[in-house]
């Protein structure tokens, strides 16, 4: 039993063939006859999109779930909830809140758990984002990836993922916004050099990759003054992006709140990759759907 809540879950070659797997849009039917369930506590559009229909290219059947219909903790325990669907489904995929109740769906060892977004980790984002970045620079061809913003759950998978790849990177983040110690060790042990710093310029010099992310995230709102402040000067204008490679491109997860952590013309210029990455969400999701369910339970 395999399971899926960060990208080192996957072994260096393993996380190869998900990629790999993800440029296959004619994969075998690995979900015929078979569902997926999809807990979603936290709204996503593009994560329900992408995730049903790389069911549904798979031959498989997506089940979209509300989080009233089950309770999970209230009603139901999380364990009881995994156990119930392995009687439904191939696999289970959830956005949650709380990490911890992923850890406690995948340690039933009932069916895969795929983890969609939580506190810690964003692990099918990250696997979206390196496919976008061998489709256009080439894996093997990147000398840095710089992440610009709040070291949240997106840099941290995205970090990983490159890590183990042999891909430097750096994050720029202002005082108090930074990575964890945790996590600069865990990136740090998957292979790949860490460049930490406070100061943007520094992090995108020579970069091949820019990322950012919204500086107030889903369940911040309170904070979102006080972030606008912290992130006044982690903007990525047409200013910073002239410090990266001149064949450098721009990435981000979306939704982008255009004139706060990037400015408009950036990502309508010809160095943003953020629309066919956000369309990689769906061929990834199907890469590592055929690998959990197929190669990696022997089917």
């Amino acid at each position: 039993m395999r399971h899926f809540l960060e990208v080192d879950d996957l072994s260096i070659d393993e996380l190869r063939r998900v990629l790999q797997l993800s440029t296959q849009p004619d994969s075998p039917k690995m979900l015929d006859g078979q569902g997926v369930a999809l807990i979603f506590e936290k709204p996503s559009g593009r994560t329900r999109n992408s995730m049903e229909m790389a069911v549904v290219q798979l031959g498989g059947h997506p089940m979209y779930i509300k989080p009233e219909e089950l309770g999970i903790d209230t009603r139901e325990t999380a364990e009881d909830v995994v156990r119930v669907m392995a009687g439904y489904h191939a696999a289970l995929a959830a956005r949650v809140f709380d990490h911890g109740r992923l850890q406690r769906m995948a340690a039933t060892d009932a069916m895969p758990v795929i983890n969609l977004l939580s506190d810690v980790a964003h692990p099918m984002q990250a696997l979206a984002d390196l496919l976008t970045i061998e489709q256009e620079i080439g894996l093997s061809d990147v000398g840095r990836v710089a992440y610009v913003g709040d070291a949240n759950n997106v840099w941290r998978s995205l970090a990983i993922g490159c890590s183990m790849l042999g891909i430097d990177t750096a994050v720029a983040s202002p005082p108090g916004h930074g990575p964890s110690e945790l996590d600069v060790d865990r990136v740090l042990a998957s292979g790949g050099s860490l460049l930490v710093t406070n100061d943007p310029q520094e992090a995108v010099q020579g970069a091949d990759v820019v990322y950012t992310d919204v500086w107030t995230s889903m369940g911040q709102e309170s904070e979102k003054e006080q972030r606008l402040d912290a992130f006044a000067n982690f903007r990525v204008d047409s200013t910073l992006m002239s410090r990266a490679s001149a064949s450098g491109i721009f990435m981000h997860c979306l939704p982008a709140h255009r004139g706060e952590e990037v400015t408009n013309e950036v990502m309508e210029s010809s160095r943003s990759k953020v629309f066919p990455q956000a369309h990689n969400r769906m061929h990834s999701a199907r890469g590592l759907l055929s690998w959990i369910v197929g190669e990696a339970m022997g089917r």
